[in-house]
């Protein structure tokens, strides 16, 4: 029976997807899959804005790194870990100890992670963008499209604003999604 604990990779930043489909191959490939059971990238899907269209990415949590789930006592396991291309090492393994075999994370950890994983599932997405009171902003979609305002109030945990604009010459405040408006570049007078 396999002494399966949870352990984080450093892998090269930028290249996680990349080492979690080559450590995935080699698991196939070396039928390894009863030792290393779980290869995760902590991530959570969020929308910005880009030239006004709504564009969803994926965002690491933690840069550099990936989670595994997996019996490192078995040492085909931890090798082929190791020898995979953008495998820098394990966090916590204590390089001057003739012992190599990296501490794995505290339960309390990895409920912590993948509890932030689950959340951000469960939420469907993140709005990247934060915005401040006063700032300008243009209303891109819904019934005011085009107009601009000022920034009144924010509500991130909502991801909603108030803003003000001036319609017929009067300001008249409007209550808006983070989607509905744009950040306009500011212009220092």
């Amino acid at each position: 029976m396999a002494d399966l604990k949870w352990y984080v990779i450093r892998a090269v930043s930028g290249q996680e997807k990349k080492v979690k489909s080559y450590i995935e191959n080699e698991v196939i490939r070396q039928k390894l899959d009863e030792v290393i059971t779980q290869i995760l990238i902590p991530s959570e899907k969020v929308m910005e804005l880009r030239n006004g269209k709504k564009v969803i990415r994926e965002k690491n949590f933690f840069p550099g790194y990936i989670i595994v789930n997996a019996d490192l006592n078995n040492g085909e396991a931890f090798h082929t870990i190791k020898s995979v291309p953008g495998v820098i090492g394990f966090l916590g393994a204590n390089r001057n100890s003739v012992e190599k075999t990296p501490v794995p994370l505290r339960e309390t950890e990895i409920n912590r992670i993948l509890g932030r994983v689950d959340e951000s599932q469960d939420e469907m997405m993140r709005f990247e963008t934060t915005f401040l009171k006063g700032e300008v902003v243009k209303v891109i979609d819904g019934p005011f499209n085009t107009f601009t305002g000022a920034v009144e109030e924010v509500f991130d945990e909502k991801r909603k604003l108030n803003v003000m604009v001036k319609i017929f010459g009067r300001n008249t405040p409007l209550e808006l999604n983070y989607t509905q408006v744009e950040k306009l570049q500011s212009v220092k007078s």
